[in-house]
């Protein structure tokens, strides 16, 4: 939740958008227009980003050579991917003899059915949930509230975004674009007495913790996501700033866990290296205020914990990944650092993505994960390139280098006459004769304009600016003429 400070915006503004399930069927360009028209929330995603940004760097700076642990992240990861199938092989067999049950979902299809036959064999009426990207791949909720479940997201930020018919703004701080004022008011809606709920975090905080204790009381199902995956022992690791994990996972008697494929390490020593770098590089803290780890289901003589624990590993098209030039995605430990320093993130927030994730590792996992939607592809051009995803990553993933990859496979697409035209500014481009003349020709100004509004691919880059006019001389011959 972002606050806005003393300003009393009034009134409801949600951005104008539903930003419910995704937002295919748009262009990246409209979304991105309607964006940047909101004043409101670009007030909010640039006092977030910034605060995110300063407590990273800040946290960072108390470790020794965060560096060398970012390569070691990096390599471990690296590691993990190459030997994914033994890993996971032993994760699930971990799991199992400690108890617990592991279905393989191929797809969220599969994944969602598992779920609500678990809940219908128990008869499950009321569903927790805490946090879980995975489960908003799949639109698990939607699936369950199909069944007659009635289901409630715990996580603050989640239950807000739940309460406006929203997806996640960023990966850690789902309601990030509504301040103090709108998420007042969907609070608001909450309420059943005459109360009057100020828009201030603590009692909009203490009107939800009075709300949702009451969820966990009468859940039957506890669901929750997974950071990471511990093979050696078949231990869930929840990391979390809010006590809603612990009693989602403790208070149902059936818990269900849905852990992407990827999200694995080997053993405690590996994650004792993530548990490290994840809190600072996502919130600037050096530990969360959660990390909870939980090995099977309740055993004799175990006063809390669930009857039964069941772990779905989920695919859907992570394993096309494995072996590609794209597969260091998977590295991902899913902080959002990279959202907070990415140029195109701060202005236009997460809906402009489309989809479930956002920023720049949005724009590398979406059109992997979500390739069924041909609006997808065009994410990839949703960055400047700058390597500053790079430079926050605390596994040091190549974002730029991925989103370059991707473009390459977008061009294979193209039509003749944008092929042609990018030819031809190659080779123009390619020998200094050539590329002096374009330029001496640009600097008059009709005819950079002329081409910028007729060649393939840039008439619509111009359409929302203007094309910048060259100097009528150049550096170079300024400084043959002794004037620089």
């Amino acid at each position: 939740m972002t606050d806005h400070g003393g300003t009393d915006h009034g009134g409801t503004d949600h951005g104008g958008t539903d930003h419910g399930h995704t937002l295919f069927g748009t262009t990246l360009r409209e979304r991105t227009a309607e964006a940047t028209t909101n004043v409101r929330l670009r007030g909010a995603l640039a006092r977030a980003t910034a605060r995110f940004g300063e407590h990273r760097t800040a946290a960072l700076d108390t470790l020794e050579d965060a560096d060398g642990l970012r390569s070691a992240a990096r390599a471990i990861k690296a590691d993990v991917i190459a030997r994914l199938p033994e890993l996971l092989e032993q994760f699930a067999d971990n799991v199992t003899a400690r108890g617990g049950q592991v279905f393989w979902a191929s797809d969220g299809a599969e994944a969602n059915q598992y779920i609500a036959s678990v809940a219908k064999r128990i008869g499950a009426r009321n569903v927790v949930k805490s946090k879980s990207m995975a489960t908003e791949e799949t639109e698990l909720n939607e699936a369950l509230e199909a069944l007659g479940c009635h289901v409630v997201e715990t996580d603050l930020g989640e239950w807000i975004i739940q309460l406006a018919h929203h997806k996640p703004s960023h990966i850690i701080a789902p309601a990030v674009h509504l301040d103090r004022y709108q998420v007042a008011e969907f609070l608001q809606a909450e309420v059943d007495d005459d109360r009057i709920l100020e828009a201030a975090p603590a009692p909009l905080a203490a009107f939800a913790r009075e709300q949702l204790r009451a969820e966990f009381l009468r859940a039957d199902l506890g669901i929750s996501g997974c950071n990471f995956g511990v093979a050696e022992t078949g231990s869930v690791v929840l990391v979390t700033n809010e006590g809603n994990g612990r009693l989602c996972t403790s208070v149902p008697r059936v818990h269900i866990a849905v852990m992407g494929m990827e999200r694995l390490v080997a053993d405690w020593q590996q994650l004792d290296l993530f548990i490290n770098l994840l809190a600072r590089s996502a919130s600037g803290q050096h530990l969360s205020s959660y990390t909870s780890i939980i090995t099977g289901p309740r055993r004799e003589g175990e006063a809390d914990g669930p009857d039964e624990m069941h772990v779905v590993i989920l695919d859907n098209g992570r394993s096309d990944i494995v072996g590609t030039e794209l597969q260091e995605i998977l590295s991902c430990i899913r902080c959002g650092a990279c959202l907070n320093v990415c140029p195109v993130y701060r202005q236009i927030g997460g809906h402009a993505y489309g989809w479930v994730y956002s920023g720049p590792v949005g724009a590398v996992l979406t059109p992997l994960l979500a390739s069924q939607h041909e609006e997808a592809a065009e994410l990839s051009n949703a960055s400047t390139l700058c390597g500053a995803c790079m430079d926050a990553c605390p596994v040091s993933i190549p974002l730029q280098d991925l989103l370059l990859a991707l473009r390459r496979r977008r061009s294979a697409n193209a039509t003749r006459s944008e092929r042609a035209a990018w030819k031809a500014w190659a080779a123009a481009w390619s020998h200094p004769k050539s590329f002096r003349a374009s330029m001496k020709v640009a600097s008059t100004g009709r005819g950079l304009g002329r081409f910028a509004d007729r060649a393939p691919g840039l008439s619509r880059w111009t359409s929302g600016r203007e094309a910048p006019l060259p100097a009528k001389r150049t550096f170079h011959e300024r400084w043959r003429a002794g004037e620089i």
